[in-house]
């Protein structure tokens, strides 16, 4: 069995670099859309907590960390036109 090599303070740069990214991936790029999806997974958590319905938590979480973290659809991949294809050479013969 391999174990996996877990990042900590004394990989030195390694560890300070992703921190780094960490931080810019939270403090910038903020758009109305990442704020709304924060604000309303932080909504269904408060709401299930208050009302004691737990399944309400996973998604509330999911929503959530999407705002906060700008994955999926909260940082704006989810629309078309994002990736370029690049087209095959054609033969012309």
């Amino acid at each position: 069995m391999v174990m996996q090599k877990y990042i900590t303070a004394a990989d030195g740069p390694a560890c300070k670099t992703n921190c780094i990214n960490m931080k810019n991936r939270i403090l910038t790029g903020w758009s109305f859309r990442r704020a709304l999806y924060l604000a309303m997974g932080l909504y269904v958590v408060v709401q299930g907590i208050i009302d004691r319905e737990w399944f309400w938590l996973i998604p509330g979480i999911y929503f959530a960390s999407m705002g906060l973290f700008a994955f999926g659809c909260a940082s704006g991949n989810c629309y078309g036109s994002q990736c370029t294809i690049e087209k095959e050479p054609t033969k012309q013969s």
